[in-house]
């Protein structure tokens, strides 16, 4: 899937809560002739940023024998370490300092791309200045868990973009043959990976730009009678990507990162049937527990080779299936977005409106 780097460049900052205030602001982003090197130079221009601000402290618990008496006493090894004849107590006592989570991952991804041969020389250079200005931080080996494991708050939310970037930036890595360096991975052709970025990119690209919804992910509970307890807990939890939701309708969007919207098959090509039930499923649950309220629904997917608008109502309720062109100019695709959008919004105001109450063959794709 070919997408512009100025183009990704927006996708990230939208799915990583960092919103573009209008035109590219980050130097040289324009330049960056690929992934790896995009990745590094809103790392560095992350970094300086964060350095200019002063980097996040945290409490760590230490323990040592000290001259004064600092913190708490540990009295039991005092006694079995005879540190009174020494003159000196042990102590645990907490301390600030830079050696936290956030800072050792960020100086352990700094390493990371420095290694990596397709980012290009000077941007390798200054990667490893910045790595050894945080001398104080400790050297670690990343894993998932790591990343599970940071808590950004109000006082250190400057980190939030930079730990999910560092994030994008380990998935996207894995060593060469011999050990000593990394590449990048084509991890655009990852739909696991690059599904979780596009549906983060929808909500907060929505909940920017579109102020009269308010704009989650939920999780509705199942509408089911006669279970027990014990019963219940085996029901698989309802997760949406998008609900958009305003006084008077409710519009589900599930967003997919598929490099073919539609599944290829003996009879030609369909909508993915596993997409199309599960939101189904998503609006009959709502339309149970708000039979009072209008109702649509919208699977989006990136538009690769051709260009989707594809109408239904199933069991009464309005279904769009659409795509959005990613690589045209941005201010386009900010429109394409709103508009289907506004589609599903006019279909959801009424149970028979013009928009969507004809049935669409399922192998035919309607142009707007």
């Amino acid at each position: 899937m070919k997408i512009p780097i100025r183009n990704l460049y927006y996708l990230f900052l939208y799915a990583w809560a960092r919103f573009p205030g209008g035109a590219v602001g980050e130097s040289g982003i324009d330049e960056s002739p690929d992934l790896p090197n995009l990745l590094a130079k809103l790392l560095l221009a992350g970094m300086r940023r964060l350095l200019r601000r002063g980097l996040d402290r945290g409490y760590q618990s230490f323990t040592q024998e000290l001259v004064g008496p600092r913190g708490r006493l540990r009295l039991d090894r005092m006694v079995k370490e005879f540190t009174e004849l020494r003159g000196t107590a042990v102590c645990d006592f907490d301390e600030l300092t830079h050696d936290v989570l956030h800072n050792q991952i960020l100086k352990a991804t700094l390493t990371n791309l420095a290694r990596c041969p397709e980012v290009e020389r000077e941007s390798r250079h200054e990667l490893r200045q910045l790595a050894r200005l945080l001398s104080a931080v400790a050297d670690i080996r990343l894993s998932a868990s790591c990343f599970r494991r940071v808590i950004v708050t109000r006082n250190n939310r400057e980190y939030l973009f930079l730990m999910k970037l560092c994030e994008f930036v380990f998935w996207s890595q894995m060593p060469d043959e011999r050990g000593n360096s990394a590449r990048f991975q084509q991890v655009l052709d990852d739909e696991v990976r690059m599904s979780a970025v596009f549906e983060d990119f929808l909500r907060n690209f929505y909940r920017l730009h579109r102020p009269e919804y308010q704009v989650r992910a939920e999780s509705p509970s199942w509408d089911v009678v006669d279970a027990t307890e014990d019963d219940l807990a085996f029901l698989p939890r309802m997760v949406t990507d998008i609900t958009l939701r305003d006084h008077e309708r409710t519009i589900v969007v599930d967003a997919k990162f598929y490099k073919r919207a539609l599944a290829p098959g003996p009879y030609g090509e369909k909508v993915r049937s596993q997409h199309l039930y599960q939101l189904v499923t998503y609006l009959q649950h709502n339309r149970v527990r708000q039979a009072n309220r209008g109702l649509a629904g919208m699977l989006l997917y990136p538009e690769v080779g051709r260009s989707l608008r594809l109408r239904y109502r199933l069991l009464g309720m309005p279904v769009l299936v659409a795509t959005v062109d990613l690589g045209q100019e941005w201010r386009d695709i900010e429109a394409e977005l709103n508009a289907v959008l506004n589609e599903c919004a006019r279909a959801a105001c009424s149970k028979t409106g013009p928009e969507m109450d004809h049935l669409t063959d399922l192998g035919t794709s309607a142009q707007l």
